[in-house]
């Protein structure tokens, strides 16, 4: 199966590290929509078949916080997994995300094993 992703990054240099990241650890992809913070993120994941959201948590107008607690928290998108890849160093953020219901924490900088082995476990792939 083939994923359509949403990476919600305010940096452009790191959305395009995360998708090379992706095609090195060879996830499918059957297709990469971005956005700059977590509103314009939002209002993707209404326009399309979004699978997989891939965020970070320092943005402008919304950070990562406030797009995952709406994302979780409407019926429509709940059940998309959210993925937060992030520098943070807090652990009491990074439990505040999990309690949220985030599925997952990458740190940065990441490794192309470290995306795959991430998102393998949060979208349930198992291994021969």
């Amino acid at each position: 199966m083939a994923y359509h992703i949403l990476i919600v990054d305010d940096s452009m240099t790191t959305r395009a590290m995360i998708k090379r990241t992706l095609a090195m650890a060879e996830i499918p992809v059957a297709q990469i929509h971005e956005a700059a913070n977590g509103r314009i993120g939002l209002e993707k994941l209404g326009k399309h078949k979004i699978d997989l959201v891939l965020a970070d948590l320092h943005m402008p107008e919304m950070g990562g916080v406030e797009m995952t607690r709406r994302i979780l928290s409407q019926e429509t998108t709940r059940h998309v997994p959210v993925v937060v890849i992030s520098a943070e160093p807090s652990e009491a953020r990074l439990a505040e995300l999990k309690q949220l219901g985030a599925r997952a924490c990458i740190s940065k900088p990441f490794t192309p094993e470290a995306i795959r082995n991430t998102l393998n476990e949060v979208m349930g792939v198992k291994h021969v």
